[in-house]
Parts: structure tokens; C-alpha cells; sequence
């Protein structure tokens, strides 16, 4: 069983909310929702949220669009996915954001085949090595490797970020990277800040109506279109998780 596992929650520090946000009379989670449901290489769609009170609505959402829902910790995001997995006896986790609501289905199919084809790997990644737009990030994952990492990490960053506790470990883990040319990284179709949703919603309000299902050239060639649009967060910088291998 080939399952998609989306973080999502109400108490995003830099914008609150975010994940139900409304653009064009829609929550922002539809949006990403719909576009999964594309995705022709995975089982099912969970979402994957917290036991806090202000996630009721998270879970009242998935109600309404008839999509699964786990709850857990809400900074023990590692914990969650592991809950996730067992719960829908995941052999594989496909790990995506809430707050990339143009994420491209085509790329999770390509992430799936390419971690199931070629030399066996635990872990596969379009982000250690940023080729794609960043908003685009699809990670790939067995369910041996996340739940070893559930038993054993111990980093905050480890136990609130995921993956790193593999990612960290390529002696231990059999990794791959995901890249494409040419390189998009220096795109942001993220969403974390207020300047995040305006760029996106622009986006959606002029695509959607006419191509429900775009694609990222569809969106490059828009932002071609309006070149202004792209300044509207340039200046927001991008959240990392510093090391690529585990320090001693």
C-alpha cells in the first residue's frame, strides 16, 4: 500500500491558519487535494493532523471531502506520519506539506516509480539536492526506514522535520535524490507568509478556472506573464533543516 501522508495543522507560526485559508471561496487544502487525487502511482490520500482543538476543522474538512484523517502530536510530526502508516499499513509513505497546494501529481508519480525502480533505496528526495520549485517537495519512504526513525530519533529537528534522522544516516540508509534541469529552486510556491498566499492565490484564481488540472509549466509560464507577481516574496527566505549528513 502506497500512501500519501499530509501534514497539516491550524497553528502555523508564521501564518496561522494558512492550511483552510480561502482562495476563491475554497479552503487551500482542496486545492492540493483535488490535484492528488490525480496522482495514478499511490493507494490513498491521508491527512495527517493534531489533537489540538484548533484542528477540528482540519478534521471537519476531511469529513466533508470524504478523505482520511489521523490525529497526534502536533510538534511530534514524525510520530504523526508513524501513526499514519500503522494505522493504514503503509508499505511505502509518500511524505507531502499542507502548505504546497500547486504540488504537481505528475512529480509524485515520478517520485513513487523512481524510488521503486533502479537500485533498491529507503529514502527518496526532490530536495536535499533543490532542483524544483520550492513548493514542490515530495519525499518517498519505506515503512521499515519510518518507523525505525520513529523508535530511535531523538532530535528535536529529527522528531519535528521527519526525514532527517535517515537522511542524515547515508551510511545506514540507501538514499536517492530526485533532480531536474534546468534548475527551478529559486521559485517559491510555497506557502508560510502572507506574501506566500497572495503569490498562490493569484495563481489559482487565474489557472484554475480555465485549466483545473495545470501543470508547474503552466505556472512558469504565467509568472512569465506577470513577472511582478514573482517579487511579492522574494524576500522571504526559505526554512531549511541545516545538515544533509548526521553529526557526531
Amino acid at each position: 500500500m502506497i500512501v500519501v501522508v499530509i501534514q497539516a495543522r491550524m497553528g502555523s507560526t508564521r501564518l496561522a491558519g494558512k492550511v483552510l485559508a480561502p482562495i476563491a471561496r475554497r479552503p487551500m487544502l482542496s486545492y492540493q487535494i483535488e490535484r492528488l487525487r490525480r496522482c495514478r502511482q499511490v493507494d490513498r490520500l491521508v491527512v495527517a493532523t493534531t489533537a489540538q482543538v484548533a484542528d477540528d476543522a482540519i478534521v471537519a474538512f476531511c469529513e466533508s471531502e470524504l478523505i482520511a484523517c489521523t490525529r497526534g502530536s502536533e510538534l511530534d510530526v514524525l510520530s504523526r506520519y508513524a501513526q499514519a502508516a500503522r494505522a493504514f499499513d503503509a508499505s511505502i509513505v509518500v511524505r507531502v506539506t499542507s502548505d504546497c497546494p500547486l504540488i504537481e501529481p505528475a512529480l509524485v508519480d515520478l517520485a513513487v516509480t523512481t524510488f521503486r525502480t533502479g537500485e533498491p533505496c529507503d529514502y527518496l528526495s526532490n530536495m536535499i539536492q533543490p532542483t524544483w520549485p520550492y513548493g514542490m517537495a515530495v519525499e518517498v519512504i519505506t515503512r521499515e526506514a519510518l518507523l525505525q526513525a520513529d523508535a530511535e530519533a531523538t532530535d528535536a529537528a529529527e522528531r519535528e522535520h521527519v526525514t532527517p534522522f535517515v537522511y542524515w544516516q547515508p551510511e545506514r540508509f540507501r538514499l536517492k535524490s530526485l533532480t531536474m534541469e534546468p534548475d527551478l529552486s529559486a521559485n517559491r510556491w510555497t506557502v508560510d507568509t502572507p506574501e506566500d498566499l497572495e503569490l498562490v492565490s493569484r495563481i489559482l484564481t487565474t489557472l484554475y478556472p480555465r485549466q483545473p488540472d495545470f501543470g508547474m509549466a503552466d505556472v512558469l509560464a504565467l509568472l512569465d506573464e506577470h513577472p511582478e507577481w514573482v517579487q511579492l516574496n522574494r524576500h522571504v527566505r526559505q526554512k531549511t533543516v541545516a545538515r544533509t549528513t548526521k553529526e557526531e
